[in-house]
């Protein structure tokens, strides 16, 4: 992601893109965390940077979905 942010990069994906990307990261930060458990997590920044592309990819659908739907009622 280099000459766009990452969120306008989000943005041009497909509906269909952003669900796999979302489960691939619900899955990603699943195992990070059962790694923090059993104390195999090399870098807990990685849990951190898992949960705020997550947090990004929720928030476009949300904004797909929305405009979809005519704005807030």
């Amino acid at each position: 992601m280099k000459s766009k942010s990452k969120m306008q990069e989000l943005r041009e994906k497909g509906e269909a893109d952003l669900r796999l990307r979302e489960a691939e990261l619900a899955e990603q930060l699943f195992a990070l965390r059962l790694q923090k458990v059993t104390g195999q997590l090399e870098k807990p920044s990685k849990v951190r940077q898992a949960k705020r592309e997550l947090a990004r990819v929720l928030t476009v659908l949300g904004e797909k979905s929305q405009a979809v739907r005519g704005g807030w009622r």
